[in-house]
């Protein structure tokens, strides 16, 4: 198991069982941490091995659990090439139970035998890489990886300060004010040669420590081609134009390696959004500004308007409006009120608000978002695979190339030796591979970056970039096209009754049920009654109770043609709001019916829109559901969906979803991540939707809408087509560039200057276009309370 697809079909293959609570999948380790009830485990084990696998039990429970392991920061490992250096460099140890890359934070989790670390980090160390320990290692897994990659000056082959960058360029550059200007005497040669030598090994060590050490196991990577071509290029004489190119291309790889940081720490700055205190409740009754990495669960948490929430957490007391941009990606303030949700990161702009915590700092909403999206930068999109498929080809038919042009062009072309070599050395540095192999992981990067950003959480490359693939999307009715919460959307009296006196009692009833209908009456009526006596539930049926000494009864159909208080006119009236999808509760006495009140689960105002989105897309919506068939046809009708299935219990939603693929293609799936499950998992694509703070949503899907706008369904298919445009341009950029220049080289008239311009240009090039898609998505929170107004807020209290 190394790759999302394979996850992928583990996922389905173990969806339809009961009693798995979760799934925590480290591609990098290749391990599959199964949380699940005693006799589920079995169950799920031979699930695995019928799609394909043979799952072996980790050796230690312990580690199971993660709490073994070492992590260690490398600060220039930064893309996959390095990964695959470092597997290879580790691969020979024993001892060594699994290997966790997060590239993202550039931090890697070893799990292995004790006495294998010191081995394992001198193997690292040959291979030109400084692992550092990480203090407090266990941070990373909850997805604040410990150390940041801001802060450090360096690159893909760089590892140093920019003073010492900007050194070696002065000192290149008076190599070739030497070379130029100096006498023909072997004396200023012998310094311009020092010089140069200095500029080199003041840009250069780090890739000469990498290069050297990757010749030595055999393999040909940027590092290793620039070590040979700048070694080479010395050596026959050209020792300035070795000392700049070394000089510009650690410049280049620096701004290249702050840019790719750029992507990768996008969805990071999130983190920023939640304060580092909160105003916390104590026992003795007082307000304290407290660190939120020690608020516990439980405690109560005051925010004033303007201010951010630290935590997640359910208002007890106050109202306001929260901009959940941050985390839902909502661009309208929500309202909040005692009951509902707050999550950290979040922006308090009217109000004071209460709210008692319910995760701690490490396991809030935000938190977890951006753990999932650092977990789906590890895995490789189908166009990043098939890219360094194609660079562990390209690059040794390119070294071979080189030696070919060094060794036959005196014969075939009157080259001298200088001269042959020097253009084998060119031609070394225009085919780096580091534009084509950088172009897919930025881009990716960026492009989940952005869908996060937008309350998009894609768990993985793959689906990014298969998205725009998708000819159906099937969609759940409840909490999906609709509200999932019923309202009262029409009452009339029926017969000679007062309809203030009709609305009293029948408020007085419904609010003695906890019934959803009976809830939804009460609400929309808005109006309070007498106190019901004799207050009785009929099951099935409604309720019945005294209400001013009159016997009243409120009851679904059932009941009212059971009293022999059904007539012709009233049966008519009931189909009527019944083919409308509508539930209709009716209130009667012993005499006759006195007022229908009609219920639905109203659509919401944003689904219309999202189904003509999906249409423009070329993608055909149906709609799913357990509901009865009329009501699915009478809401698929007001959201515009053509195909509605009803009746359907998740077997029959799962057979849909097969027939769907079969008769359109690429098929999703859009349920609440839960009894949607079988659906979701044999969906190719899978959208769990209003799955803020719910973890169960985030495991099942491989797309979590974080918000309940299915408008967003739309948003991520044109990002997926945009991603993938952006990929192919790349591609196309850094091969039509080398190609171009490769043909110079060639031909003679391709200089080494030229030849580094070729290659960190496109470089650069393919990575200022791939974060193109983190455009307009920033999200810009209030300004930051600073702690002493914290402090003074804590003190006014």
């Amino acid at each position: 198991m190394d790759c999302s697809a394979e996850e992928s079909e583990i996922r389905r293959a173990l969806e339809p069982l009961e009693g798995i609570r979760s799934l925590g999948f480290q591609l990098g380790a290749r391990t599959l941490k199964i949380d699940a009830e005693d006799r589920a485990l079995p169950l799920a084990l031979d699930a695995i091995r019928k799609a394909g696998f043979d799952p072996q039990p980790v050796a230690t429970a312990a580690n199971t659990q993660g709490s073994q392991g070492r992590v260690f920061r490398i600060a220039t490992m930064d893309c996959s090439a390095e990964e695959a250096e470092i597997r290879q460099a580790l691969e020979p140890l024993d001892g060594i139970r699994s290997l966790g890359f997060q590239l993202g934070a550039r931090t890697l989790k070893i799990d292995a035998e004790e006495g294998t670390y010191p081995l394992a980090l001198d193997a690292i160390r040959n291979a030109g890489f400084d692992p550092q320990p990480v203090a407090g290692a266990g941070e990373t897994e909850g997805g604040h990886a410990a150390g940041s990659a801001e802060g450090d000056d360096h690159g893909h082959g760089f590892a140093g300060g920019i003073s010492r960058l900007v050194a070696a360029l002065v000192f290149a550059t008076g190599a070739e004010v030497l070379s130029f200007f100096a006498p023909d005497q072997m004396a200023w040669k012998v310094a311009g040669m020092a010089i140069a030598a200095l500029a080199i090994w003041l840009a250069g060590i780090d890739t000469y420590k990498k290069g050297i050490a990757a010749l030595l196991r055999g393999k040909l990577n940027i590092n290793a081609l620039m070590s040979v071509a700048v070694t080479g290029a010395f050596l026959i004489g050209q020792w300035p134009e070795a000392a700049m190119v070394m000089a510009l291309y650690a410049i280049a790889e620096l701004i290249e390696a702050k840019a790719v940081d750029r992507a990768r720490n996008a969805i990071k700055g999130l983190l920023e959004l939640a304060p580092e205190e909160a105003l916390v409740l104590g026992t003795n009754g007082a307000w304290t500004a407290t660190p939120v990495a020690s608020v516990a669960i439980g405690a109560t948490v005051r925010i004033k308007p303007g201010e951010r929430v630290p935590l997640d957490g359910k208002v007890t007391k106050g109202n306001g409006a929260i901009n959940q941009a941050p985390v839902t990606g909502e661009s309208i303030p929500v309202d909040k009120a005692p009951g509902d949700q707050v999550f950290a990161g979040t922006i308090n702009e009217t109000g004071e608000l209460e709210f008692e915590v319910t995760a701690l700092s490490s396991n809030t909403t935000l938190a977890r978002i951006i753990q999932a999206v650092e977990q789906a930068q590890g895995t490789r999109a189908p166009t990043q695979r098939f890219v360094d498929r194609f660079a562990s080809i390209y690059t040794p038919a390119v070294f071979a190339i080189a030696v070919a042009v060094a060794v036959l062009t005196p014969f075939l072309m009157g080259l001298t030796w200088l001269e042959a070599l020097y253009k084998a050395l060119v031609l070394l540095v225009i085919a780096c591979p580091c534009a084509l192999v950088i172009s897919t992981p930025v881009t990716v990067v960026s492009g989940l970056a952005a869908g996060a950003r937008r309350g998009i959480l894609i768990k993985g490359g793959t689906y990014l970039e298969d998205a725009r693939l998708l000819k159906a999307v099937a969609l759940d009715k409840t909490g999906t096209i609709t509200e999932g919460k019923p309202k009262l959307v029409k009452w009339q009296v029926w017969g000679a009754g007062e309809e203030a006196a009709v609305q009293q009692m029948a408020a007085s009833l419904a609010a003695r049920s906890d019934h959803p209908v009976s809830k939804a009456i009460v609400q929309g009526l808005d109006v309070k009654g007498p106190e019901a006596e004799s207050f009785k539930a009929l099951p099935g049926r409604g309720v019945e109770g005294m209400v001013n000494g009159v016997r009243l009864m409120l009851g679904n159909h059932r009941l009212i043609h059971e009293q022999g208080l059904c007539g012709p006119e009233l049966e008519a009236e009931l189909v009527t709001h019944e083919k409308q999808g509508r539930t209709v509760t009716l209130l009667a006495d012993d005499s006759g019916v006195l007022a229908l009140f009609a219920v639905a689960d109203t659509i919401r105002e944003t689904s219309k829109q999202a189904i003509v989105d999906l249409k423009a897309l070329g993608v055909t919506s149906v709609m799913l559901t357990g509901d009865n068939t009329a009501t699915a046809k009478a809401i698929a009708a007001q959201a515009g969906i053509d195909d509605a299935r009803g009746d359907l219990l998740p077997e029959a939603k799962l057979d849909a979803i097969k027939e769907m693929q079969k008769r359109y293609g690429a098929t999703g799936m859009t349920g609440d991540g839960i009894n949607d499950a079988p659906a979701l998992a044999q969906a190719d694509i899978g959208f769990a939707m209003g799955a803020a703070g719910t973890d169960t949503a985030m495991e099942a899907a491989d797309v979590v809408i974080m918000n309940d706008d299915l408008q967003r369904i739309a948003e991520t298919v044109r990002l997926s087509k945009r991603t993938h445009a952006i990929l192919w341009q790349n591609i196309t950029l850094a091969l039509g560039i080398k190609s171009v220049f490769l043909v110079m080289a060639v031909v003679g008239t391709a200089t080494m200057w030229m030849a580094v311009f070729a290659d960190m240009g496109a470089s650069l090039l393919v990575v200022a276009n791939g974060l193109r898609l983190l455009r307009g998505t920033r999200v810009e929170p209030a300004a930051k309370p600073s702690r002493s107004e914290t402090k003074e807020h804590a003190h006014s209290h």
